[in-house]
């Protein structure tokens, strides 16, 4: 009842607008005709004015000397010598048969207005196949999968014979009155970030079909939230110039070098940590390092200016995997310009000691441009929730965490 209410609403105020909106094309239609009527009369009307003016003004003047000629002839015998003599130079000096050029009848303007019919017939072909009722839409949300400071939005098409092109997601947060775009593409999920921790969000998808222009309906509204408070780097380290949100650090010019961790230890097992390197300033990233890496650790140790150390597994800029100091036989493609890194974990359980201070062993897979290393971290200390952190000698490098 709801959903049929709100396409009741959209209906009537769609087809509303639609009136209104022909009545104004129509009405600006009509001004501009008549304006042209009024044109096209004004400009021929002028020439037989004048031609009017001139046989008004010949009328007239013979009608004067017809006056003229009866009161000399019809006058006292005394005046009527002089009056015919007045009345002979007038004569003379008036063209009684001469008229100014009249323009023939098939020259004169003869305005019509031409109104074909057929506008009605296309008008209401158009119309009666304007518009759609849909029961059910193509495609519908299916998970929410909780991020720090977002969330995971996957989708899927419910309609067999419906053959997608593009998807566009939408949001509004609790209970804003507009939706905003925040995806529009081919893929049938979405990782959308500035999410507030505990905070309900309203999200829809929509499809459009191969070859078609327009949308299909939205999907059934679903709420998302996370729980889980965004990733932020740390702030006050002299080398790293980080974003409003704290979840983009920037390499500057600073001589200062050292580790940039995480605020907190946000990172818990289970989940899938990101580094993205997006573009900066320069439009590259900055001249690598062998000290240069990417990766998370126990604890914040300062006073190393890279995390190839004890108690925390990175990948270097080059594609080198280091656990604990020790650099893996293993290696993934080099961080470049648009690279993604992602850290997965999940606890691998060894015996009943391994929560009481014993081997606490982790599996890891480091991804890099659709490559991957899995193995296992061992630490002396049980350990789910990790910082993250990175180290890069040169300015130039800009790391997004999510």
């Amino acid at each position: 009842r709801e959903s049929a209410t709100l396409t009741r609403d959209v209906l009537e105020q769609h087809f509303n607008d639609l009136k209104g909106t022909l009545k104004k094309l129509l009405d600006e239609r009509l001004m501009s005709l008549l304006q042209e009527v009024d044109a096209i009369e004004q400009e021929s009307i002028k020439p037989l004015d004048e031609c009017q003016k001139l046989i008004e003004h010949g009328v007239s003047t013979a009608d004067d000397l017809l006056r003229d000629g009866e009161s000399a002839v019809h006058g006292d015998v005394g005046q009527q010598n002089e009056k015919l003599c007045s009345f002979t130079k007038k004569a003379l000096h008036i063209q009684l048969d001469s008229l100014p050029e009249v323009p023939s009848l098939v020259d004169v303007p003869c305005l019509s207005a031409q109104l074909d019919d057929c506008l009605l017939t296309i008008l209401k072909n158009q119309i009666f196949r304007h518009g759609t009722v849909a029961s059910h839409p193509p495609v519908q949300l299916e998970e929410f999968v909780e991020k720090p400071g977002g969330i995971l939005v996957r989708w899927c098409k419910v309609d067999d014979d419906f053959i997608p092109q593009d998807y566009r997601l939408q949001y509004r947060k609790g209970t804003a009155t507009h939706f905003e775009d925040v995806y529009v593409g081919s893929e049938t999920e979405f990782i959308v970030l500035h999410i507030d921790p505990n905070v309900d969000y309203q999200f829809r998808v929509c499809a459009r079909g191969d070859g078609r222009q327009e949308w299909s309906p939205w999907s059934v509204p679903q709420i998302g939230r996370t729980t889980l408070v965004p990733h932020e780097w740390t702030t006050g380290l002299e080398g790293y110039s980080l974003s409003s949100r704290r979840n983009i650090a920037l390499r500057n010019d600073s001589q200062s070098c050292g580790v940039l961790y995480s605020k907190a230890p946000t990172y818990f097992c289970g989940q899938t940590l990101t580094f993205r390197q997006v573009l900066s300033g320069i439009e590259t990233v900055g001249q690598p390092d062998r000290r240069d890496s990417l990766g998370v650790c126990v604890e914040q140790q300062n006073g190393y200016d890279s995390l190839q150390r004890d108690k925390a597994v990175c990948i270097s800029t080059n594609g080198a995997v280091f656990v604990n100091g020790k650099e893996m036989t293993n290696q993934l493609p080099a961080v470049t310009s648009g690279s993604t890194v992602t850290f997965d974990m999940e606890v691998v359980q060894l015996g009943p000691s391994s929560n009481e201070g014993g081997n606490f062993k982790l599996r890891v897979t480091i991804s890099s441009n659709n490559r991957e290393v899995v193995f296992d971290w061992v630490l002396d200390q049980c350990c789910v929730s990790l910082y993250f952190g990175c180290s890069f000698s040169y300015p130039g490098w800009k790391v997004l965490v999510f």
